[in-house]
């Protein structure tokens, strides 16, 4: 039976010791989320990641909108937050309505309070090999996950399912700085099944029943980001966790894997913030 990644007693061990640090803290850092429409998911996020805050002791804020919200009223509250020294942290939770840009949004948020690190001078940062403000939130999470058991990244063969900007594209490059060799596989790609055995660690982040133990390699390390209800109205991940696990050597389960350490990282990011924004301060 594999090892297993459990993200939830992780975020346990981290969340205390970031809240022991935080208990010392005279002025408490502040997030604020931008919450557009009302996506159940999205909305169950969000609720997630202030119930978290509160727990630390973080000031976390939640501005609603309604989808007929316009872009230039949500660049408008950007720059305000941009401008409020209270602020330390901005998240825009996505998916955005279809008649707003999402990349104006985005682009609008200060590097220096983009906690989720999407902003293009973070991601263009971590492209270049630089440090950003912060390392985006699953990715990071994963890193985390990774290093709490042992598993170095240098040298291996990472193929990561899966090119978006919020996993596959950052972590892809988060991994290339960390010495290992990517390969990237989409709903394009031929032989996925030829390309997935070949992996040292398979990160698969596609949201879909995928990743079958045919695919993977006896010795391989798999890292489960995708998250969905089957039919049955169960939470799954991308990858067949009770054939795969049987075979592999670490696998990280849906739900208690990748999921919250994402919310961990974001706690963790926000502080990092905090911490950047005051040190200029002085």
């Amino acid at each position: 039976m594999a090892l297993i990644l459990d993200g939830k007693k992780l975020r346990d061990e981290l969340l205390e010791k970031l809240k022991s640090e935080l208990d010392g803290y005279s002025i408490m850092p502040k997030l604020v989320v931008i919450l557009v429409g009302d996506n159940p998911a999205s909305k169950l996020y969000v609720n997630n990641k202030q119930k978290t805050a509160e727990k630390l002791g973080i000031i976390s804020e939640v501005l609603t909108y309604p989808d007929s919200v316009t872009e230039e009223e949500l660049l408008l509250k950007i720059n305000e937050l941009n401008s409020d020294i209270s602020v330390n942290a901005i998240l825009v939770q996505l998916p955005l309505p279809k008649h707003i840009n999402k990349y104006k949004i985005i682009n609008a948020i200060s590097p220096i309070k983009d906690v989720d690190g999407f902003t293009p001078e973070n991601l263009g940062k971590l492209l270049s090999g630089e440090i950003p403000y912060v390392y985006p939130c699953t990715p990071k999470g994963i890193f985390l996950l990774l290093d709490k058991y042992g598993i170095s990244v240098e040298g291996k063969h990472v193929v990561i399912v899966g090119r978006s900007n919020i996993v596959g594209k950052p972590l892809s490059a988060m991994m290339l700085n960390s010495n290992a060799t990517v390969t990237i596989c989409h709903s394009h790609t031929k032989n996925l099944k030829e390309i997935t055995k070949t992996a040292d660690i398979l990160v698969s982040a596609v949201g879909r029943d995928l990743i079958k133990d045919d695919m993977v390699r006896n010795d391989a390390v798999v890292v489960d980001v995708g998250i969905f209800k089957d039919e049955f109205g169960k939470t799954r991940g991308d990858v067949d966790f009770a054939n795969v696990s049987k075979q592999v050597e670490a696998i990280s389960p849906v739900p208690g894997g990748v999921g919250p350490m994402t919310i961990t990282s974001l706690m963790l990011n926000t502080v990092e913030l905090y911490k950047f924004q005051n040190l200029k301060k002085l």
